[in-house]
């Protein structure tokens, strides 16, 4: 069993069929969800939008068996944002999924600490990112905190969607000494993540 990444575009074919059929399973194309209303720290898919903005550096990370069935799966976004009168490099966690038929044997939690280590080595100052409210403590045990109180404005500031207009926390990592120094800043706060209108919310 091993993690792999590959800029997403990079993704092999046999390996990106297999991580949007799990992700078809978590947001089946018929339910109608919105991309902020899916669980597990990200948007899912819609019909024809199965490319995150390449303006977002997107990075596909799965988790594979040794016969290369995917188990589970996420794609790291990146963005410089501009908070409290600063600019922090920030990464985000979306699409996060692990197969139903291999869920509670510890892959996510596997595979979500991974990603923490690799934004906390990729020299982002911060990872972020929102995840359904019951999810809170599945993504504290693989090192994450909440950040209580506080929105992801995403969209545009021309067409702005907010974290808030559903029932999400805002899940992060504080990893350079510039954002531990303003960590309190992001409490209560609304901040403007703005990634497009393609990932409206990370």
């Amino acid at each position: 069993m091993r993690i792999v990444t590959f800029s997403e575009r990079e993704t092999p074919a046999e390996l990106r069929a297999q991580v949007l059929a799990l992700q078809a399973q978590a947001w089946p194309p018929d339910t109608g969800a919105s991309a902020a209303s899916d669980a597990g720290g990200g948007s899912g898919p819609g019909a024809g939008d199965d490319w995150h903005d390449p303006e977002l550096d997107p990075v596909a990370m799965l988790l594979v068996d040794d016969a290369g069935v995917v188990l589970a799966g996420l794609d790291l976004l990146s963005k410089e944002i501009r908070h409290d009168g600063r600019s922090f490099k920030a990464r985000g966690l979306s699409r996060v999924v692990t197969g139903v038929a291999y869920r509670g044997r510890g892959y996510g939690r596997r595979l979500v600490a991974h990603a923490r280590e690799t934004i906390r080595l990729s020299g982002a100052d911060l990872g972020i990112f929102t995840c359904d409210r019951e999810l809170q403590s599945f993504y504290e045990s693989a090192g994450w905190q909440l950040v209580p109180g506080a929105v992801l404005v995403g969209g545009t500031p021309d067409d702005p969607f907010a974290s808030d207009l559903f029932d999400k926390v805002t899940m992060a990592g504080f990893f350079s000494a510039a954002a531990r120094r303003h960590t309190e800043s992001f409490t209560g706060a609304r901040i403007a993540l703005h990634p497009g209108l393609i990932d409206r919310l990370w």
